[in-house]
This record gives C-alpha cells, sequence and structure tokens, in this order.
C-alpha cells in the first residue's frame, strides 16, 4: 500500500507540475534551472537591445510583439521571405473572394504550443478576439487591430479560418504576417508580459529582470528538431557592450553592432563572421508641425542645411546607412529614381531663403530669430542603430545655418512617450517601411488621421485613402510615388538614411542570417558550429 501510494503521490505531482494542455511548457513562473548547465548540452548566448523593458506582450507595445517572435517564441499565419514576399507559416494556404473581403485560412495540422496544446482555429480566433479587444500594438488611437473591421470564424473541424472586412483589403496575409498579429495560446497564459506561450522553437524558462534578460530553453513539442538546449538572452544597451562582449566570449552572437570601426576587425578576424543584409528600415526624424516647424520656409532651410551624403559617408556611419531623401527606402520599387528634390544640400541657399523670409539673427549671438524669439528646437532621439549619431551630425550642421538645437536623447520608451505626447520638435527613429510587405500603415504616419506630428495635407489624405481601397498592385505603387513626392515637396520629414541590419557571431555559430523583415532573429537555422 505503501509503494502504491507513493507511485500515486509522484503521478499527482507530475500532474501538477504540467501546464496548459500538454504538460510540457514553461513559463517565468517556471523555478531556475541550477546555474551548472547539463554536460553535453547545446547553449547559445545571444546579446541584444532591449525594448518595452523586454515584455514579450504582443499588444503591450509595438515592439513587444517584435521581442516576442524575435525571441524564438511567437510565429504568425505568414511570414515574408527576404524578397517581402510572404510566404505560408503556421496556415498551410488560403482562398480569397474577387472583392478581396473574405479569406479562407487553412492551417497546417500537428502543430502545438508550447505548453502542449494544439493549434487549432478556435487558438487563432482566441489570439484575434484578445488583440481587437486590447486594440493595436503601440497605437494610440485603439479602435481596431485589422486596418478594417472585420469578423472571424473559427471552423475547427475544417481546421479553417475565416476572415471577412467590411472594405476590400489588398494585403491582409502581409498584415497577418506582423509580429504582432503572432497566435499564442492566450486562453492558458497567466503571465502576458514576460511569460508567453507560443509556437516557437523556444520557449522562456525565466525573466531575468528589466535590464538583465530571459532564459530560454528548446520548445520540446516543436516540429522541427531544435538546434540549441538552451538560450541565454543577454540585455546589452549599447553597440560597444555587444562588442566586447563578443570579443571577449560572453557572447556567441549579437544584432546591430554600429560601431564602423568594430564592424571592419570582425570582418577582418576569421574568428567571426558578418552578416549584414540590404533592409527595409528608413531612419528619420519626425518634425514637429505644432510648434516653429510649422514654418515650412524654416523646414525647407533645414532640409538644405543637412549634407546627407557626407554623414552616410563618414566614418561612424559608413556602410550602414544608404543615403536619400524620401520617406521610403531607394531599393523598393515604388519610383525612388524618379522622385524629384528640390532641396539638396546648398547651406547658402539655405541662409538666403531664412534672411529673405526675415528669419534673421538680430542680437548676434548666433542664433536666428522667429516671432521675436531664438529658433532652439528640442532635439528627441535614443542610443539605438545610430540614431543619436545622426542627430548630433544634424545638430552640428544646423548651428551652421544659424539654427539653434538642443539634444533630448534618452530610451527607445522615452523617444516613443515624446513622440505620442508630441513633445519634441525632432524626433528621430528608425521604422520598417515595408512591415506588411507594403508601406500603407508607414505611409499612414503622415495622413490627418493617423500622424503623430500634425502634419495634414488634403492631397495627401486623398491619395491615402484612395490607396486603402486600391487592389491593383501596379495602381498603389503610383500612389506611395505620388505620396513620396508630397512629402518631399512639403519639406515635412526629416530623413537619415536607409538602414542595413547585421547579426555578427563567433565561429561556435553558423548560419545566422539577419533577414531583410528583421523579425527573426532565433530560429533553427541558427546551429551550432561543427
Amino acid at each position: 500500500m505503501k509503494k502504491n501510494l507513493s507511485v500515486f503521490l509522484a503521478a499527482v505531482m507530475l500532474m501538477t507540475s504540467m501546464t496548459g494542455c500538454g504538460g510540457s511548457g514553461s513559463n517565468s513562473d517556471s523555478s531556475a534551472k541550477s546555474e551548472q548547465t547539463a554536460e553535453g548540452e547545446k547553449v547559445l548566448n545571444f546579446g541584444c537591445q532591449m525594448y518595452d523593458d523586454g515584455s514579450v506582450n504582443t499588444v503591450s507595445g509595438e515592439s513587444s510583439g517584435w521581442n516576442c517572435m524575435r525571441y524564438g517564441i511567437s510565429e504568425c499565419l505568414f511570414k515574408f521571405n527576404d524578397s517581402m514576399e510572404v510566404e505560408p507559416w503556421l496556415a498551410e494556404s488560403y482562398t480569397v473572394n474577387d472583392e478581396h473581403t473574405e479569406w479562407v485560412i487553412t492551417l497546417k495540422k500537428d502543430i502545438t504550443f508550447s505548453d502542449g496544446c494544439l493549434l487549432t482555429p478556435s487558438k487563432v480566433k482566441a489570439t484575434f478576439d484578445y488583440l481587437k479587444e486590447m486594440g493595436p500594438s503601440g497605437s494610440a488611437k485603439p479602435e481596431k487591430y485589422l486596418e478594417f473591421e472585420a469578423t472571424v470564424t473559427a471552423d475547427d473541424d475544417a481546421n479553417t479560418i475565416t476572415i471577412v472586412t467590411s472594405k476590400p483589403y489588398a494585403n491582409l496575409p502581409g498584415q497577418l504576417a506582423h509580429p504582432t498579429m503572432a497566435i499564442l495560446d492566450i486562453e492558458d497564459m497567466k503571465d502576458f508580459d514576460n511569460g508567453a506561450i507560443g509556437t516557437g522553437p523556444y520557449m522562456i524558462e525565466q525573466f531575468n529582470g528589466v535590464g538583465v534578460g530571459y532564459d530560454m530553453v528548446k520548445n520540446p513539442n516543436y516540429r522541427e528538431e531544435v538546434p540549441y538546449d538552451e538560450v541565454k538572452i543577454l540585455f546589452m544597451g549599447d553597440a560597444s557592450a555587444k562588442t566586447m562582449a563578443l570579443q571577449s566570449g560572453q557572447v556567441d552572437l549579437v544584432e546591430n553592432i554600429t560601431n564602423v570601426a568594430d564592424i571592419q576587425k570582425f570582418q577582418e578576424d576569421p574568428n567571426f563572421t558578418v552578416d549584414i543584409a540590404t533592409g527595409v528600415r528608413t531612419g528619420f526624424s519626425w518634425m514637429n508641425f505644432d510648434g516653429v516647424l510649422a514654418n515650412k520656409t524654416l523646414r525647407q532651410a533645414i532640409l538644405m542645411g543637412i549634407d546627407y551624403d557626407a554623414i552616410c559617408n563618414s566614418n561612424t556611419i559608413g556602410g550602414l546607412y544608404t543615403p536619400g531623401f524620401a520617406v521610403l527606402p531607394s531599393n523598393l520599387s515604388y519610383g525612388y529614381e524618379k522622385l524629384e528634390n528640390p532641396y539638396s544640400y546648398d547651406p547658402e541657399k539655405a541662409k538666403k531663403i531664412l534672411d529673405d523670409a526675415g528669419i534673421v539673427d538680430t542680437d548676434g549671438d548666433g542664433i536666428r530669430e522667429l516671432d521675436g524669439e531664438n529658433i532652439n528646437l528640442r532635439y528627441v532621439s535614443y542610443e539605438n542603430r545610430l540614431l543619436n549619431d545622426f542627430s548630433d551630425a544634424h545638430i552640428q550642421y544646423l548651428t551652421e545655418i544659424g539654427i539653434g538645437c538642443t539634444a533630448d536623447y534618452g530610451s527607445s520608451d522615452d523617444q516613443w512617450s515624446k513622440l505620442a505626447a508630441g513633445e519634441y520638435d525632432f524626433n528621430n527613429n528608425n521604422w520598417t517601411t515595408v512591415g506588411t510587405g507594403d508601406p500603407l500603415a508607414f505611409m499612414a504616419n503622415w495622413a490627418t488621421e493617423s500622424t503623430y506630428c500634425s502634419y495634414s495635407n488634403p492631397e495627401y489624405d486623398a491619395l491615402y485613402n484612395e490607396l486603402k481601397g486600391e487592389m491593383d498592385p501596379d495602381k498603389r505603387a503610383d500612389l506611395v510615388f505620388q505620396m513620396q513626392q508630397i512629402l518631399v515637396d512639403d519639406a515635412a520629414v526629416l530623413i537619415d538614411g536607409y538602414y542595413n541590419s547585421s547579426m555578427i557571431y563567433s565561429k561556435n555559430v553558423a548560419n545566422a542570417h539577419i533577414h531583410t523583415a528583421d523579425y527573426y532573429w532565433l530560429s533553427t537555422e541558427i546551429t551550432p558550429a561543427t
């Protein structure tokens, strides 16, 4: 009887230790493993930037959704290849009606979450319902989680999800490939911020705290072989920290070192591999039209007063950005080569148009005045992807034409909160421009209904509204071209350049690749070197 009781109690303890449907998943409530890694276990140490305090809650902020996918936790129904074409991921296939209002998506079979629960259409619907209830990630206007109102129906027997939208949707699969639309086991998650349960190759064992990182382990229910038993995610705030950690062997892999000299050293060292991808990110500064930058002459002079080619080709930034003047990168198919730039670098012309407009320095302090006050622009930026270096250079160039700027540098969270509150004149950041494989969401940044900078142009708004309903790819591209030219003509945006992402890794690692859509960091393609 004692033996039988012991077996029974052991079984009960095993059952109660299991979570979710399958019992082999874990989350941030799990007890920490011993610091001694088991002999023979394969461990990857990954140094990366921290965003949104490391949260993986896909509705707490857009960067949190990115974290969840970048850490190998979550997956979407669709994903992007390196040509930014949409491919099935958790989905097997889809059909769409002629009106582009009804989409029937068939799921792949026998996919499970890290807690052992089967991926079903009902689980997908539960995720979408949660997103709709909570509002879109990172949005100041939480009306919808999709661009248009939609109803979602799950058919578990047919293994399909049906999405019916109130208006034609040109690119729904691309929207469903965005990290904030990742499918999580919402019904079984207890810790939304640091304990997401996804279908990816890795899962959270323990969150080690803000500024520290995560202990990850392989998802035992993953449909493919997972190359690492453990992944240690170590948050590192700047490029120098990543460089030193990689050189010392503290980490095996880092993303986006942004010191050009350090990158060159790694490229010359046979013990390291540098993978750089032409990306779809634009570095740009918002110009706040609810302030002194409402003055178009001032904005025109600013754009003519900065030598963007010299900055992008400098020793500080050279090779990591391609110079340009439009909001979309020149490598995308939206007619960049046909756009006209009336504000190429010409500091003497910049000074002249300011003088002609009466924006002059009357007291001899070197700073011009507008409406009787010195121009002193508040430049908000943060230390990532060389943004502060761009801001420093911009400030120096503008000082030379008599425009004062004060640097206001903090964290990415500071930058975002000041952008949302309108507490800036310049706000420098780096955004993916075709996050859904299409620039609609990015171009919304200058539509009156959704801008953060108080920009408003009726012609731009009309084209934007037409773009939302246009299904023909060629016509969409022409609309985007026209919208870009309007922004250029209005001197509405200060462009840093077009960013090239990178991964750098030691000889202990193989096949680490930075993707064009840099949503996919930790994946099964990264393996221990043989």
